[in-house]
This record gives C-alpha cells, sequence and structure tokens, in this order.
C-alpha cells in the first residue's frame, strides 16, 4: 500500500455508500450471489487503488505568454486521491526546449499541497515554443502522459511584431470512434469524430458517410472543435462504410470507417445528470457466452457501481446514481464471464460542487501608480489555499487554449489524448456545453490502468518510492577498496544559505550502504562527513553518492508532441513586446543600482569595474567583445556541464547530441573553444565540472581574440579562490566534503508602494504582472482575501485570476477583467 494512503481517505469523498450500491439499482440489474465470477475484478481494482493512489499536479502561471528577460512566476498544486496531497515534499519543474533538452529545472519544496516557484528567463533566451513539465518521483512510475505539461511561447523583446505565420499547405486528419469501442452489425451505432489540423488543433468539418454501394447513410458535421457524432446501423459485417469528409479550409478525403462485428457486445451510455442510464448491446442475442455479463464504472480508481446483466434473460440495462458522485470523469466498462473487458465508454459526471470564489469588493483606478484594491470571497464551508496573479488586460496575450486548475484535476489529468481549449468545458452547464463535454469522453481514452493486466495481477513496478523530505543515499569503502561493513557515517552539514550548522549520522549495512532522509534545506548544502566503526571515529572512507533521477543529464522523451500555440493577437503582441523590453532595462537599471532621472544618469553604489568576476578573470582581447556573459559565481547551476548550461540561452548558437560530446554551430560554422583564454576543445570542457567553472563568455561571430574565431568563441573560465569554490572547510580536519543540491530558492515577486517615497521609484513602471502572490492569506472568520497592489505607469483594465483548493479537494478559479 502507498505509505500515505491510510492517512488520506478522509478524502475519498465520492465513495458510494454500500446501502445506495445495493438499493439503488435499476430493477433490470441484479446483484451477484456471494462468490461470484466478478468478485476478482472488484479485488482488481480494489488492489491497484491502494497500492497505486493517484497524484496530480498542476501549476498556475502569471500569464500566458513571456519575452526573453522576464520571469515566470508560479505555483504548483499536488492532489492525492482526489484531495490535497499534504504528505507531498518534492516538486520537480522542467522547461524543455523545442527538441526536449531540459533548459532549467527546479525541485521545489511542497507545503500544504502547494510549490510556489519561479524561472529566470535570461535576456538571451532563444525564443521559441518551450514545454513546462511538472510531477512528483510518485507520478515517475506510471504512464508520462499523466504528467502535467504546457507549452509555452518565449518571445524576443527586441521584435516588435509577430513571428511570420505557419506557410505550410493546409491538411487534415480524422479519426472516428464507435460508441462502446466497436460497431455492432445489425444495430444503431453512435459514431463520435474528431478532425485535426497539421498543428494538431480542431478544424470543423462536413461530410457524408456511404455504404458500399455509395449510398447515403449519414451527415458528418463538426458540432464543437472539430468532433461531432452520427448514427448508421450496419446490416452485417460486409456492409462497409466510408466517410467523404472536407475541412473549413477546402481539403476532401474519404476514410473507410471501422468494420462492423458480429460478436462480442457494445455498451451506450444516456447521461442524464443525476443518473446515469446504460444499455449492452450484443452482436448476437442468441451467444450463450453473452448470457452473463457484468458492467462496472469506477472513478478515480474507485469502485462506485456493479451490477449483474443476463442477456437471455432480457437484462441488458440499467442506471448508475450520480446524485452522490463529485465532478469528474466516470468509466463504465462491460465485462465477458473470462474477466475481460468487452466494451467501455467514458461519461462525465457535472455537478455543482466547483469551489465557489468571488469579488465581494473592489477599487480601482486607471490613474499612473494608484493603489487598487480586491476583496475576495471564498466558501465559508472550507479552508482553503488560493494563489492570485494581475496582469495587464490590454498588453499580455491570452492563450486561446486555456487550462485550469479545474480542467487539469477533474478532465485533462485522466484521459490520454489531446483536449483543446479544455477549460471551455467548464464554463456553464447548459446542454451545448455538456454535449461538447460528452463529445471528448467518445473521442479520448482513460488508460491509467490496463483492466486485462490488473485483473491477471500484473501491477505496476515501483521504481520510484513515494518522497519525503531529500534523500541522501550511497556506499562506502575503505581505502584499499572493501566494502566499510557496519559502523555509521558522521557529517557535519553546513548551509551557507542561513550559515547554519547540524550534526547527523547514518548507520552503515553489511554491504556498506547509507542513506540520509527526510533532510530540507535550501539551495547547496556542504556536507563534510568521515567514518566511524563504532571504536575508533574519523576512519577514511570512500563514499560513492548515489544519483538521484533529477540530477542527471537529462534530454526527456515526450510521449505527445510539441505544438505550436495558437496565434497571438497582433496589437496585443507589439503592446506586450514593446513593454517587456522597457522592462528590461529598466531591470538592469535596478541590478546595476543605477538610476536614471530622465536625461541624467545619477550612479548610487554602483559596483567598481575591478570587483566583477568579469573583469578580474578576462583579460586582453576576451575583456571586451560582442557577447553574451554568464557569471556563475553568482548562481548554483543545475546543468551537469557548460554545454547544457549553455543550451538555449544564445540565439544563433546551436547545441545538439549528447552534452557529453556535442555538435555546436553558429553561422554554419563552429565557434572557437578557449579555457582560461587557451585554445581548448570539446572533450575537455564537457568534463569540466559546472560547479567549478566561474565564468562564460560567448563571442558573437566574428571574435578577434584568437584562432578559429571566425563562428564566434566561448571561453570559460574556472574558479580562483573565493568564488564559492568547492574547498574543504579548513576547520573540519579529518572531513571529506560533498556538496548537495537541495530545494530552489523561490524570489519573492517584487510589488513597489508607491505611499513611501524611494529612489527606485524615479525609474519607469513597465510592469506586466502587476500583482502575483502563491499563497494569499484568507481570513478565517470572515472567509475573505484582500489583494493591494499599485498601478504601473500604463494600465487602464485588469484582468484578475484566482485558482485555489479546498481542504475537501474541490477545485475552482474565477477570473474577471476590470
Amino acid at each position: 500500500m502507498h505509505p500515505h494512503l491510510k492517512k488520506k481517505r478522509h478524502h475519498l469523498k465520492w465513495m458510494i455508500p454500500a446501502a445506495l450500491l445495493t438499493g439503488a439499482m435499476s430493477t433490470l440489474a441484479v446483484l451477484q450471489p456471494p462468490g461470484h465470477w466478478s468478485d476478482r475484478i472488484v479485488k482488481a481494482i480494489q488492489q491497484f487503488n491502494n497500492r497505486f493512489p493517484v497524484e496530480k499536479v498542476y501549476l498556475h502561471l502569471d500569464k500566458d505568454y513571456y519575452a526573453a528577460g522576464e520571469t515566470i512566476w508560479f505555483k504548483g498544486y499536488i492532489t492525492l486521491q482526489g484531495g490535497p496531497a499534504i504528505q507531498a515534499t518534492n516538486l520537480y519543474v522542467e522547461l524543455l526546449d523545442k527538441n526536449n533538452n531540459v533548459v532549467q529545472k527546479k525541485i521545489l519544496a511542497i507545503s500544504n499541497a502547494g510549490a510556489p516557484g519561479n524561472i529566470e528567463l535570461p535576456e538571451t533566451q532563444k525564443p521559441g515554443v518551450y514545454q513546462l513539465r511538472a510531477y512528483t518521483a510518485w507520478m515517475l512510475n506510471f504512464d508520462p502522459a499523466f504528467s502535467y505539461s504546457r507549452s509555452i511561447e518565449i518571445f524576443d523583446p527586441a521584435k516588435k511584431a509577430a513571428p511570420v505565420a505557419d506557410t505550410t499547405a493546409p491538411d487534415f486528419a480524422i479519426q472516428f470512434f464507435p460508441e462502446g469501442g466497436n460497431l455492432i452489425a445489425g444495430q444503431a451505432n453512435q459514431v463520435a469524430f474528431k478532425a485535426i489540423d497539421n498543428n494538431g488543433y480542431p478544424i470543423e468539418v462536413t461530410g457524408v458517410v456511404k455504404n458500399g454501394k455509395g449510398a447515403n447513410s449519414g451527415t458528418i458535421k463538426s458540432i464543437h472543435d472539430g468532433m461531432g457524432v452520427f448514427e448508421i446501423t450496419p446490416a452485417n459485417a460486409q456492409d462497409s462504410y466510408q466517410a467523404v469528409v472536407k475541412s473549413s479550409k477546402g481539403q476532401t478525403k474519404t476514410v473507410a470507417l471501422p468494420a462492423a462485428q458480429l460478436t462480442g457486445a457494445s455498451l451506450k451510455i444516456f447521461n442524464k445528470g443525476s443518473r446515469i442510464f446504460y444499455q449492452a448491446v450484443p452482436a448476437n442475442a442468441s451467444d450463450t457466452a453473452l448470457n452473463e455479463l457484468v458492467v462496472v464504472a469506477q472513478m478515480g480508481q474507485q469502485l462506485v457501481y456493479k451490477a449483474l446483466l443476463d442477456i437471455s434473460e432480457g437484462r441488458i440495462s440499467g442506471f448508475i446514481p450520480a446524485d452522490k458522485l463529485p465532478s469528474g470523469i466516470l468509466q463504465v466498462t462491460l465485462f465477458a464471464k473470462n474477466g475481460l473487458p468487452l466494451s467501455e465508454r467514458l461519461t462525465f459526471v457535472h455537478r455543482n460542487d466547483l469551489m465557489q470564489i468571488d469579488v465581494l469588493e473592489s477599487d480601482t483606478h486607471k490613474e499612473p501608480r494608484k493603489k487598487n484594491t480586491f476583496v475576495l470571497r471564498l466558501p465559508d464551508t472550507l479552508q482553503t489555499s488560493i494563489s492570485v496573479a494581475v496582469t495587464d488586460a490590454d498588453a499580455v496575450p491570452v492563450d486561446k487554449n486555456v487550462n485550469s486548475i479545474v480542467s487539469t484535476f477533474l478532465l485533462t489529468s485522466d484521459i490520454k489524448g489531446y483536449v483543446y481549449n479544455p477549460a471551455w468545458y467548464f464554463r456553464n452547464d447548459s446542454a451545448a456545453t455538456l454535449q461538447a463535454l460528452d463529445l471528448v469522453m467518445m473521442t479520448n481514452g482513460w488508460r491509467r490502468f490496463s483492466w486485462e493486466k490488473i485483473v491477471n495481477d500484473e501491477f505496476p513496478t515501483v521504481k520510484f518510492p513515494y518522497e519525503q523530505g531529500l534523500l541522501m543515499k550511497g556506499t562506502a569503502t575503505m581505502p584499499n577498496g572493501r566494502l566499510m561493513q557496519g559502523g555509521k557515517l558522521d557529517m557535519i552539514i553546513k548551509l551557507p544559505a542561513d550559515s547554519s550548522s547540524m550534526f547527523a549520522s547514518a548507520p552503515i549495512n553489511e554491504k556498506g550502504e547509507f542513506s540520509l532522509a527526510n533532510m530540507v534545506f535550501p539551495d547547496t548544502a556542504y556536507i563534510y562527513y568521515q567514518g566511524n566503526d563504532l571504536v575508533r571515529k574519523g576512519i577514511d572512507v570512500n563514499v560513492r553518492i548515489d544519483n538521484h533521477f533529477f540530477e542527471r543529464p537529462t534530454q526527456v522523451k515526450l510521449p505527445y508532441p510539441l505544438r505550436i500555440p495558437p496565434a497571438v493577437d497582433n496589437n496585443a503582441l507589439k503592446l506586450f513586446l514593446a513593454n517587456a523590453a522597457e522592462g528590461n532595462k529598466v531591470n538592469r537599471a535596478v541590478n546595476n543600482k543605477t538610476v536614471y532621472l530622465k536625461e541624467v544618469n545619477v550612479n548610487a553604489k554602483k559596483a567598481a569595474p575591478e570587483e566583477t568576476t568579469e573583469k578580474r578573470y578576462t583579460s586582453g582581447m576576451f575583456a571586451g567583445g560582442d557577447g553574451y556573459t554568464f557569471d556563475l559565481t553568482k548562481e548554483v547551476p543545475t546543468a551537469f556541464n557548460i554545454f547544457q548550461y549553455l543550451q538555449s540561452k544564445v540565439a544563433g548558437l546551436q547545441i545538439t547530441g549528447d552534452m557529453n560530446n556535442p555538435s555546436l554551430s553558429w553561422r554554419g560554422g563552429k565557434p572557437g573553444l578557449y579555457l582560461n583564454e587557451m585554445q581548448s576543445d570539446v572533450s575537455m570542457l564537457s568534463n569540466l565540472s559546472i560547479q567549478d567553472i566561474a565564468l562564460i563568455k560567448v563571442f558573437r561571430p566574428p571574435f578577434l581574440g584568437g584562432f578559429g574565431g571566425a563562428n564566434g568563441a566561448i571561453a570559460v573560465y574556472t574558479k580562483k579562490g573565493g568564488d564559492n569554490a568547492q574547498t574543504p572547510d579548513p576547520s573540519i580536519r579529518g572531513f571529506k566534503l560533498y556538496k548537495k543540491a537541495g530545494y530552489s530558492v523561490v524570489k519573492q515577486f517584487y510589488s513597489p508602494d508607491y505611499s513611501v517615497k524611494k529612489e527606485v521609484h524615479a525609474l519607469p513602471d513597465k510592469r506586466l504582472t502587476l500583482y502575483w502572490s502563491p499563497n494569499v492569506a484568507v481570513d478565517t472568520l470572515t472567509h475573505t482575501a484582500t489583494v493591494e497592489f499599485y498601478n504601473n505607469d500604463f494600465t487602464k483594465r485588469f484582468r484578475l485570476v484566482v485558482e485555489g483548493i479546498g481542504d475537501d479537494g474541490s477545485v475552482g478559479r474565477f477570473e474577471q477583467e476590470y
């Protein structure tokens, strides 16, 4: 059993009581006798649920689009079995480029089922489409399609217009999905379809269905986002069908429909809200193998309904009481007596159980630098955790393909297959919305587990245990190479982030193995260690630390293609990029501690040139030049070498292939490589530890400082004394040093207070995100939350987005423009 499942059972609010299961079924469905063959199906789902509970992740971002030089602000929400994952500790977030290389990664500390974080995009960040991925270690045991991922487009603020539109020839594809899985001969069949264009986005289509004789047998017309449904009744297995389909862009395709079946059975679903009716549709009513069938419904891996059907006696239908179920996907499966599924259908239970959020009162202003206030009203029956973003409604583009905490946790995290604009399905509960949502159910699959496998006791292998804090584990050997058997490893742990120290000890087993678990610390820990065989201390030991999966070189293989985000409104984009460029200038001024007053520069404590890392390391032609400078003494890079570190940071520089021996290209040729201003090569630089690097300078072509610079140059400098070099603390004699990365340090969002005069207020205010808080304080008496912020120099309209989760697992989102 999952180690924290017992602690979470109080969140499993959707288990239907046994009395309801036995008393609320249709008279056409009966209960099985004790020891029935279907008991193994019940046992299988219960075992799977107990051993492999579902953990989910969602990221609330401050914006949908970003420019190089900006910061991506986000909050991770983590659930376990539908409730807040209050025991979870580690969230992993990665930014991947278009080639699935990890550009940046963070390990964030989870507290109360939430994890705030940020990713700083350097001004040198290459423009393009990136993937933002988030997961826990536990989620790595299962299909990667269920990890959280979204596309992020990053723009170059120097370009004041949208990128060139896609000029590829338009094309489309269409798929057909018979209800329940198969077309049944001699029966009326509902067939859903989904049409997509070159980029994987929905496209509207029309057309007709023709039988083998060429006669029209049905009409095709998409209802919502390329999806629709039609009905056909094949006379027999030889009655073939073709769909002649025309897209809204004028292309026409002819596609064969699946062949009709003469054996087996299908399943029809009629979702009436509080009751979900089902009907088994046998291909051959006289097939004695189908006399006994079982209908099983599960939600969130929990059994909520089971009933016997008997075709020979006419018991082929029933209803599932849904009035006590929460919102979410219900998987209904029809089983044959051999325990294998015959047919399956998803349907969505749509209840009025979302966490309600609204604005109780607001006080907003259009004038520059005026104070604005929102008072949010939250449910008075729940403890809640919320995050709030306020952005410029005119200058910040909004993604047309919107996801939300609601659509992620209730919809897309439970199905395989791409859903466009999933938040749209939670806009209201109108008939049109519910019909479109049912089409999503018919055209996507639920595959967190395989019935065939779990019924036969084939369960996933747990390679990644549920984590609690940070873990250091490894093997200790004596100087002669023999394992240190028994004793312990004594450690002094120093944390530069807060100058604290602590002592720890880890027992060593007969295999020389040790582990130190449940560690919690920010940034980096310096761990000084020595052996102790319980007779004498201070034994010289060699330690091999096991690499954590997040510390390894990574090129992620995603289970889905990278999709180019929908085109952005060009007027909004121009405004966005212009302000982002101005914002970058302001940030540079703040970082240089320079205040610009009109045309006069007033310098305040600006660092003297000789104090900068670049000045201390570079000389001659390397001291100047046109390019980029990366000072690694001021950060703790997570890349494993300089080439992975530089990926996607320098426009025009291509770094591809294995990062231990990458291919480099700039303007069609290879840039020159230098180590401490001496000519070097890829092999030498790739083997340098990133922790030993002080400075990297990348010179644009041509570089005149040495040979081979026609295509630019990369100059690398190793650390000198005083630059965070990994040198042992002289006060800890006899100990060896291991440097371990801890939780990523989260930056504080800057929100100016213009009621107080400060020198920095003389700078222009070009903030596009006016307010961001991953953890807004909620008054437990009034159940309200107050948001206060000052306007920038130009905003006239605000976009307020609030997302959150309640202690019962209910989620909510509120969005409004002012």
